[in-house]
């Protein structure tokens, strides 16, 4: 796609298209803003996995007129995350791996769509990883995307580009944003009439240290990655005793939650008559992990007698001795 004709890549409306990056925050609502007010159509996607996936899309559709793209990239986002060439950041976030593969995928969708480069909101300097200039440096050579790759926001700070020497795209009207300050976004949000947008955070919750616990000890035992179990990682408090592991919700979203990604191996607990948490139970149910996830069960729920019937396996119950929560401490995954 490097040597490409601008007629090769208009649509039957003589729109030029580009795939954008969208995270769902104001930077790349901006990039595809500042694109398509030189006529040119954006297909927004935003690369999904177990541990990211951009919600409300309806919404973002309704308020913003971007029609995004949720693209699962689960399977080759797991490789990319247990041996990332370029490293982990702060915690088990592989920022600069993860960003050459979604640069590869869309490069893939530019022929799937016929378009004519690649757009992300990128900002010079905003991150600490993936968003210095050495590392976009890298990211754009290891993607193999030199030329049709645009980042609308600090365009000027970067060498030109294939796309605008062709004049596919005016230079001129493109900024040299760098650093973390937001006062240019703000102001050029206002420009737009773009409100009621995202605030700028980390986002992804492999930046996480205590997340990072509970992954490490999840590839550590696990034998096939199972999604669902991935997904689970995100909720409740987590304890491993021996070869089991348990998991506590801390809230009903987080029980309800728990209770629709548990696999059919795993066992649920609840108190009998009293408000508090789901626990999970996974590995081999024998009496005593049934007798330690009966008691981290009591232990977390509002129950205010010295003992309880805890119900589990959906009809089975067991009298339960109230135990103290911090006895479980020492085998809290993320302490």
């Amino acid at each position: 796609m490097d040597n490409f004709d601008k007629q090769e890549v208009k649509d039957s409306a003589n729109k030029i298209k580009a795939i954008a990056l969208f995270s769902g925050g104001l930077d790349s609502i901006l990039a595809i803003k500042l694109v398509e007010s030189q006529g040119i159509e954006c297909v927004a996607v935003n690369f999904s996995t177990p541990f990211y996936k951009l919600k409300n899309l309806e919404k973002i559709k309704s308020k913003h007129g971007i029609d995004v793209l949720d693209v699962d990239v689960t399977k080759d986002f797991i490789d990319v995350l247990q041996n990332p060439k370029y490293g982990y950041g702060s915690a088990i976030n592989p920022c600069i791996d993860c960003k050459i593969l979604m640069m590869k995928k869309a490069k893939e969708m530019m022929i799937e769509f016929g378009a004519a480069f690649i757009v992300t909101g990128e900002v010079e300097g905003q991150r600490p990883m993936s968003q210095q200039k050495r590392a976009m440096d890298i990211i754009e050579r290891e993607a193999e995307v030199k030329g049709i790759l645009l980042r609308p926001l600090s365009a000027l700070i970067f060498p030109e580009t294939e796309i605008e020497r062709k004049k596919i795209i005016d230079r001129s009207l493109l900024l040299n944003i760098s650093g973390r300050s937001r006062k240019i976004q703000t102001e050029l949000a206002r420009k737009f009439d773009i409100t009621n947008y995202e605030q700028p955070s980390g986002g992804c919750i492999l930046t996480e240290k205590s997340f990072k616990y509970k992954l490490i000890d999840y590839f550590k035992r696990a034998k096939n990655i199972d999604y669902n179990e991935l997904k689970l990682l995100k909720y409740g408090r987590h304890f491993r005793i021996g070869e089991n592991k348990f998991i506590v919700g801390r809230n009903k979203i987080e029980n309800d939650t728990l209770l629709s990604l548990k696999n059919a191996s795993d066992i649920e607990f609840s108190v009998k008559n009293f408000m508090g948490p789901v626990t999970i139970l996974q590995g081999k149910p024998d009496e005593q992990s049934i007798k330690t996830a009966a008691s981290l069960t009591l232990s977390y729920s509002d129950c205010n007698t010295r003992s309880a019937v805890v119900v589990y396996d959906n009809d089975k119950e067991i009298l339960t001795e109230y135990v103290d929560k911090s006895a479980f401490n020492d085998f809290n995954i993320t302490k």
